[in-house]
């Protein structure tokens, strides 16, 4: 999650499809259409940060490549593939 600051009110234009679902799961939560279109905001950037970060990690291997076979660290990043939800 990002950490909580300062708000500004932003202009959001919806369809009546999308305006409809929303309201529907504001209704049925409890959440405020503002709640709703936070998180769903911060789930995405949060996916292209992942994204970078994950891109930054591969090219400083590619650029620096470890010096040897590290066993251990070749088992951690096989339970990482693995646990990943692809």
């Amino acid at each position: 999650m990002i950490w909580q600051m300062a708000r500004r009110q932003t202009l959001v234009q919806l369809n009546d499809e999308l305006l409809a679902l929303l309201d529907e799961r504001a209704s049925r939560t409890g959440q405020s259409r503002s709640e709703i279109i936070r998180a769903a905001v911060e789930h995405e950037l949060a996916a292209d940060r992942e994204a970078a970060i994950d891109s930054a990690l591969t090219s400083g291997y590619e650029r620096i490549p470890p010096a040897e076979l590290d066993s251990w660290a070749e088992a951690s990043a096989k339970r990482s593939v693995a646990a990943e939800p692809w």
